[in-house]
């Protein structure tokens, strides 16, 4: 008898323990500890990069779990009780033949894709790219229903284009899509809840689309991160840590987004400098990933560790509000077999363009968007002089169009008097956001935007309405 009062202590306290665990790419964020504190420096990485870094969110108290763990947590407290890693990224190349490597990766693509999906009908975004199209080779293999769709910018480049000759040679169903001018304000605050304003807004060009997906299938499967993963990260294989430090700071800074960020620091009297805080921050984070053996394969798990979790899986939710989501690039599997191939094999793109010509020839000889004109056979020739008459032919197009050529999203919902009186009002009127940041870097980053270099100057914009739409819906709840 004398032992169970204690028996019983321990097995309510055990209820209040979750066990997690995390994907190697995590496909959502899982936030522990309060929201109480700003983590004002943690927001000036986010102004300058459009991500959180590691484990920061918004708040001191609070934070993402990590990549590749087990955890064990407490309800109650909201602290961690144990975290165990269970995968580390490495670079350990098995030597062997490029067709080997092939055959591996459709493989375990075919077999992963498979799982994944099963035989529901599933929704696959195409774009003039590899890794969608890679997806749809795979599908087609696998005999699996698909219903496909590409998008375009009202006034911009036909992206659509190469969707539909991706699904009419698949045999796919296909709809084109059209982003337009200022679909953004209609939608901005459901945005927001969706991805706790984790992301800035431009980005989320699927959101245009939301209402439209229930009819296309019962799951998406969708191609992110395959282009990091498959192909090399353009430095040399020797490259010094210090030039891999400078390398991704360059990186993951946005036009603009350094001096928003150095505003922010000064206006908040944060110690030291910025720049000098962000170098070390990403400094840190490098060396305890530590493969010394090869530039390209530290700087892809950096990457993989702290970009695609942080930028790439915020705008998911969006996917997922609609329909189930699946990731082929972020299968646990596919990080483990990239550890293992040779660089030099990463490198261009190689494996995915042996596997659509292995599979699907009549794939491969569509253009590659990224390579028009050419195709998956010829964009080796995509170089002076034979890639001239196309610049010239493309260019005098756009010349000679009297619409103005739309390459960004964030021009068709910042520019034109209706979007501009929604992004003021936001900018400027937005309740609480005063009190999170002097009302002088609003007016002093929309007047640079609108008056000195619109391109430049977007991101700061669009950072600032994200931190508006923040302030209105978690800030009554900290303390500055």
């Amino acid at each position: 008898m004398s032992h169970t009062k204690p028996y019983i202590s321990n097995l309510q306290e055990k209820t209040n323990i979750s066990k997690i665990k995390t994907e190697i790419i995590p496909v959502k964020q899982r936030f522990v500890g309060e929201k109480i504190t700003l983590n004002k420096e943690a927001i000036c990485v986010f102004a300058a990069t459009g991500f959180f870094l590691d484990q920061d969110t918004y708040f001191k108290e609070q934070n993402v779990l990590k990549p590749a763990c087990k955890y064990e947590i407490n309800n109650e407290t909201q602290t961690i009780l144990s975290e165990t890693s269970y995968f580390k990224w490495h670079y350990s190349p098995v030597e062997r033949s490029f067709t080997e490597i092939v055959d591996e990766f459709a493989q375990l693509f075919e077999t992963i894709i498979k799982e994944q999906v099963g035989d529901t009908n599933v929704i696959l975004p195409l774009s003039g790219g590899l890794d969608s199209r890679t997806q749809a080779v795979a599908l087609k293999h696998l005999n699996i229903p698909v219903n496909t769709y590409s998008y375009k910018f009202q006034d911009g480049h036909d992206e659509t284009y190469y969707g539909k000759q991706i699904a009419t040679v698949c045999n796919f169903p296909f709809q084109a899509m059209i982003v337009p001018k200022g679909y953004l304000w209609n939608a901005v605050d459901e945005l927001a809840s969706m991805t706790g304003c984790y992301s800035e807004f431009t980005h989320a060009r699927q959101m245009a689309f939301i209402n439209q997906y229930e009819v296309l299938g019962d799951v998406f499967s969708l191609g992110h991160w395959g282009d990091v993963l498959f192909d090399d990260m353009k430095v040399d294989d020797n490259l010094s840590f210090e030039n891999q430090v400078s390398f991704l700071v360059k990186k993951i800074v946005k036009r603009g987004g350094l001096e928003l960020a150095d505003s922010l620091w000064k206006d908040w009297q944060l110690k030291g400098a910025f720049a000098d805080y962000l170098k070390a921050r990403v400094s840190d984070l490098l060396t305890a990933i530590n493969i010394p053996e090869n530039a390209n394969a530290q700087i892809r798990a950096f990457k993989s560790l702290y970009w695609a979790p942080r930028w790439t899986s915020i705008n998911l939710s969006i996917f997922k509000a609609k329909k189930p989501i699946t990731l082929p690039y972020y299968d646990d599997r596919m990080c483990a077999f990239i550890c293992s191939v040779p660089e030099k094999y990463l490198a261009g793109r190689q494996i995915q363009i042996a596997y659509i010509k292995k599979r699907m020839p009549a794939l491969a000889k569509l253009t590659w968007e990224a390579q028009r004109p050419f195709n998956l056979y010829t964009y080796t020739y995509n170089h002076l002089p034979w890639n001239l008459p196309y610049r010239v032919y493309n260019k005098l197009g756009r010349i000679a169009s009297n619409n103005k050529y739309i390459q960004r999203n964030w021009e068709l919902q910042f520019l034109g008097s209706e979007n501009e009186n929604q992004l003021e009002n936001r900018l400027f009127n937005t309740p609480g956001f005063s009190s999170m940041i002097s009302t002088e870097i609003p007016q002093q980053f929309y007047n640079l935007f609108k008056t000195k270099d619109q391109v430049f100057y977007s991101h700061a914009v669009s950072m600032l309405l994200t931190l508006s739409l923040f302030s209105s819906k978690e800030l009554k709840s900290t303390k500055n």
